[in-house]
Parts: C-alpha cells; sequence; structure tokens
C-alpha cells in the first residue's frame, strides 16, 4: 500500500496518536469522510448537468 510496509504505516498511526489524541481521532475521520462525500457528490452533480447550470444562473 502506497510502497510502504507495516512497519511504516505502525509508525504513521503511532504519530497519528501522539499529536491528535486517542479522543480526536473519530472526529478526524468523520470529517475526513464527510469531505470525501461532499466532493465526491459535487463531481457527480458537475459532470450530470454541466448545461443546465449557465441556465439556472441566467435566470
Amino acid at each position: 500500500m502506497f510502497g510502504m510496509g507495516t512497519t511504516e504505516l505502525l509508525i504513521v498511526l503511532a504519530i497519528v496518536v501522539l499529536i491528535f489524541g486517542v479522543n480526536k481521532i473519530p472526529q478526524l475521520g468523520k470529517g475526513l469522510g464527510e469531505g470525501i462525500r461532499n466532493f465526491k457528490s459535487a463531481i457527480k452533480t458537475a459532470h450530470e448537468d454541466p448545461e443546465e447550470k449557465p441556465k439556472q444562473e441566467k435566470q
């Protein structure tokens, strides 16, 4: 995975826990998930109706 072995992944995980603390990790995951979901939604909307947006803005 990304050219990283198990040892490197464990080191990165330990650093994340040290920086953010155990209590903040679920909040970070939730925020990251929401951001990815919003990004995918925006991309999907842009690809579905590329010509309808200018029409709506003119009205």
